[in-house]
């Protein structure tokens, strides 16, 4: 996640409380999701940026999990991301992101 983002996403987190955000990522591979994951949850990993040493905890999917997936209307999903999932590998992907959740997550 480029500094741009982590600084948005901490911004964010001060003005409308973690509880009440959600970070949708949509990387291709499992372990730049992961990376992405753990720096809204744990902390900036790379201790580059705004979250270095900050532990957000925040929620955080993928959109091709089947938490975000059963949210969305299946036509739109089936439109925008669809053809994204059949090249993606969304189980590694789903469980990165589980694994991230279920270390770093407080919400």
């Amino acid at each position: 996640m480029d500094l741009e983002n982590q600084k948005r996403v901490k911004e964010y987190h001060d003005q409308y409380g973690g509880e009440n955000l959600v970070v949708l990522l949509g990387a291709a591979e499992a372990e730049a999701a992961g990376l992405a994951a753990e720096t809204v949850t744990g902390g900036d990993p790379t201790f580059a940026g705004p979250l270095a040493g900050v532990q957000l905890g925040l929620q955080v999917y993928h959109v091709v999990e089947e938490a975000f997936k059963s949210e969305i209307d299946f036509e739109i999903y089936d439109e925008q991301i669809g053809m994204m999932e059949m090249v993606l590998e969304v189980e590694e992907i789903a469980n990165e992101m589980q694994s991230i959740r279920s270390e770093f997550s407080k919400y």
